[in-house]
């Protein structure tokens, strides 16, 4: 499990339309990246709108954000899309990026335990080590505590 200070691992996904993106495609740049189950569910749709609002806030402050989840590439298009989201959301079919950053793991809903991302967030430096993490988090309200954090 990577945490502050450590370097975050690189990553190559496809985004909504298809592109590869790398972590290395960003260096030099601050990042948020954030991990969250599946597109078009009540919390993960209220995260990403939340991030979306706060985007002029983040660029602001010198941050690009990416988000991450194991949905399909098509999907992710239909939700960046309908949505409006000012970032791109990266596909992540087989978790290994998830598990790389641990935001893949058991989790527990209404007494049963299974393997799902665990709603994380990530905050990379220009030298890509991360700065900050957020595992576990609440989606209602999280963008704004990230932006805070960012603000300092």
């Amino acid at each position: 499990m990577i945490e502050a200070g450590d370097r975050a691992p690189d990553f190559t996904l496809r985004d909504q339309d298809g592109n590869a993106v790398s972590l290395s495609d960003h260096a030099g740049s601050r990042l948020i990246i954030y991990f969250y189950p599946k597109a078009f569910t009540p919390g993960c749709t209220t995260q990403a709108c939340d991030f979306r609002d706060n985007h002029q806030a983040f660029d602001q402050a010198g941050y690009r954000i990416v988000g991450i989840s194991p949905d399909p590439v098509e999907r992710l298009r239909s939700y960046r899309d309908e949505h409006h989201l000012p970032f791109p959301v990266l596909s992540d079919p087989d978790h290994a990026v998830a598990a790389a950053y641990g935001a893949w793991g058991v989790k527990k809903n209404y007494g049963k335990e299974y393997a799902g991302i665990i709603r994380s967030t990530f905050m990379i430096g220009p030298d890509g080590t991360v700065e900050k993490a957020w595992r576990n988090v609440k989606a209602t309200g999280h963008a704004e505590r990230v932006l805070a954090a960012v603000k300092g």
